[in-house]
């Protein structure tokens, strides 16, 4: 055969094997976060976040499409069922509250779509004996994980009686939950128990009774501004106690709404928020410090938030999950590699990301031990890691 007819064969043959071998299509991720409405505080770090995130996913070009759901559960459930319908995402990562995170869970079973939730509810991913949460995931921690060290906390600076005010929603009801569980444990007494909406413009009578019961201290179990409100209520009506918040407040917009009046507030939180404050022996500080410095040299000093810090672990776990699942040879865009994805994400081990370590499991789809949370306080209009812990 003439030199060029070998060349012409060869050329022939080696493009009908590329044909033979489809390229791999890009891996979809759809975001749900809440960027307006009451969550917003809280959205807006996780979106900010997203726009950070590295253009692949286990070495494969991703697609991120990104919605706000208003911190409205049924518009959550609209863009959950837009994204895996219509936009035929491989992955979900949101919503970013209970309310909607909750809301959500149906839609991601029915299209049997993996769901990394940025809420923190356990009652997200528990019990998973509930077929509909073996889709579902999720990177905040536990409330119990919260609750936990905020109670040991209590009880080793000397608080004996405390009053709580929390959502009245799914948020401030598993706080409830865990808190007056563990509270009792450590022999603190729950002397008063109120309720609050996230958009409440006045909490006066809750306050009130809460004052009525002379409590050493009130925990204030919301998420975002909206848990400024019974804060500064409480200090116009001269309450001297201490106060505790939940690890829904680490938002710098809580800062800036709550000003003096939430100065010197005590709360749990993810090592993130408090990253370069951190023993060095902490097992998570050179994670958390490495994104706390690469987020505020995006978005300004002391702008990294819990939720931030959530959303890069978010992604952290996507791409560690999608190296394994690229693997099953799964096309994205597939049911199988979806499955793949689920799969992968279950098996997640010893991964360190900004708030913990993630060790998933059948029985645990949110895999963070003690090493995931700290004590913060707010000192000198910032958040600052709390001494005695």
């Amino acid at each position: 055969m003439p030199r060029p007819a070998v060349r012409r064969a060869l050329l022939a043959a080696a493009l009908s094997l590329a044909a033979a071998v489809p390229a791999r299509a890009d891996i979809r991720v759809g975001i749900d976060v809440s960027t307006t409405g009451p969550a917003a505080s809280i959205g807006i770090p996780s979106k900010n976040t997203v726009l950070m995130w590295p253009a692949t996913l286990g070495g494969q070009k991703a697609q991120y499409i990104v919605l706000d759901d208003a911190s409205d559960p049924a518009g959550a459930v609209r863009n959950v069922r837009k994204l895996i319908s219509e936009d035929k995402v491989d992955v979900i990562v949101g919503p970013n509250i209970t309310p909607t995170a909750l809301a959500a869970l149906d839609a991601v079973s029915e299209g049997e779509t993996p769901m990394v939730a940025l809420a923190a509810s356990a009652a997200i991913v528990e019990p998973q004996s509930d077929p509909k949460r073996r889709w579902a995931f999720k990177m905040p921690q536990n409330d119990s994980h919260m609750a936990t060290v905020l109670t040991e906390y209590m009880s080793n600076h000397g608080i004996r009686t405390v009053g709580f005010i929390g959502f009245n929603d799914a948020y401030g009801e598993s706080w409830w939950r865990e808190f007056s569980k563990l509270a009792e444990v450590r022999k603190i007494k729950v002397v008063a128990n109120e309720r609050f909406s996230r958009n409440d413009t006045s909490v006066t009578g809750q306050v009130l009774k809460l004052m009525a019961a002379n409590p050493d201290a009130i925990l204030i179990a919301g998420a975002g501004t909206p848990s400024v409100l019974p804060q500064k209520t409480l200090g116009e009506r001269g309450y001297k106690g201490r106060v505790y918040q939940t690890h829904g407040i680490a938002t710098w917009d809580f800062l800036r709404v709550g000003g003096k009046d939430v100065e010197g507030t005590l709360f749990p939180t993810g090592p993130v928020v408090v990253a370069r404050q951190l023993p060095d022996s902490h097992p998570v500080k050179k994670v958390a410090l490495d994104f706390a410095k690469r987020y505020e040299a995006r978005y300004g000093a002391d702008s990294v938030t819990q939720f931030a810090g959530d959303a890069w672990g978010a992604w952290m776990l996507l791409d560690d999950a999608a190296r394994r699942a690229l693997k099953s040879g799964a096309q994205p865009g597939t049911r199988e590699f979806r499955q793949a994805m689920r799969d992968a994400i279950e098996s997640t081990a010893g991964l360190t990301i900004p708030n913990g370590v993630m060790n998933m499991s059948a029985k645990d789809h949110q895999g963070f031990d003690q090493r995931s949370r700290v004590m913060g306080v707010i000192r000198d209009g910032k958040f600052a890691y709390a001494a005695g812990q």
